[in-house]
């Protein structure tokens, strides 16, 4: 099947990243978020980060220009309809995806493939709740999308081959490079990566370290570009949490036990960057520990 139009739901930060990479390699685009001030925001991010790519010389302008012409948006979810490939981007909660799809099904065209950009969600268990498992897949992107060249192409048990040649075709056309995950909870970058950031909590919570020196240890000592808890933050303690969780739940392995402080982060609505406060304080010019 020909991808040419791709609907992206949600226009948070994965979801201007994906509308991003998408306009940028040529697809028609059409975005759509419940919250007409994050449509508005996507649409000036992404023109932020084209720019960027102009003045390092990495696009020309006129490239630019065309990749924002490229990308339409939406407050109404059934305008979709009519995209031959509708990636899902909304928040990591399976009901809220759950309702996302049984609202767009209904007007989607019948050849129409339907992703979920889920970074730990069983995608069986979403596909099956629809009228297609067998064009479902679970198409994840890393954050920053325009960045980071990985994509986990994700199996459900009734994902037939055309559809994942599909989307492996489209990742190629989008110049990023594709791994082959089984539908596990968290798939492959999460199942390692969150467990990891689990544990420097955890490291912080018995106070083996402080915030500075974790994150110092972790980056030069095994040469990570960026320290476990600053990582948590720009994640989203919320989502590290909830993938936790996902594992916790779905593998009843006790070694993908939440912190108890990161859980206590999030109560209190710490969340990272996106609300200024998490195991930073970003109230600053520069990022300063709170423990």
């Amino acid at each position: 099947m020909d991808i040419e139009t791709v609907g992206i739901i949600g226009a948070g930060q994965m979801g201007n990243g994906i509308a991003h990479v998408f306009a940028q390699a040529g697809y028609d685009v059409m975005l759509t978020d419940v919250d007409a001030d994050a449509l508005r925001a996507a649409i000036s991010t992404i023109e932020s980060n084209l720019g960027r790519q102009v003045s390092r010389d990495k696009i020309t302008a006129a490239d630019r220009d065309a990749a924002l012409a490229r990308i339409a948006t939406t407050p109404t979810l059934a305008d979709l309809g009519h995209c031959d490939l509708v990636i899902e981007a909304a928040t990591e909660r399976e009901s809220v995806k759950d309702a996302i799809f049984a609202e767009l099904v209904p007007h989607l065209k019948p050849e129409t493939i339907l992703t979920s950009n889920t970074s730990s969600i069983s995608i069986t268990r979403l596909a099956s709740r629809t009228d297609r498992p067998e064009k479902f897949l679970g198409f994840h992107f890393m954050n920053p999308v325009p960045v980071m060249s990985l994509v986990e192409l994700i199996r459900g048990i009734a994902t037939d081959e055309e559809t994942f040649a599909t989307c492996l075709a489209v990742v190629e056309r989008l110049g990023k490079t594709a791994a082959t995950a089984e539908d596990f909870p968290a798939f492959i970058v999460n199942r390692i990566l969150v467990p990891m950031i689990n544990e420097a909590v955890y490291v912080l919570y018995e106070g083996v370290g402080n915030v500075a020196s974790i994150d110092k240890a972790m980056r030069l000592g095994t040469n990570h570009p960026m320290g476990p808890l600053a990582l948590a933050d720009f994640i989203g303690l919320d989502t590290c949490l909830a993938i936790m969780n996902v594992l916790h739940d779905g593998l009843a392995d006790t070694k993908y036990r939440p912190c108890p402080l990161l859980t206590k982060y999030v109560e209190a609505g710490w969340l990272g960057r996106k609300t200024g406060r998490g195991f930073y304080d970003y109230a600053g010019e520069a990022p300063v520990p709170t423990r």
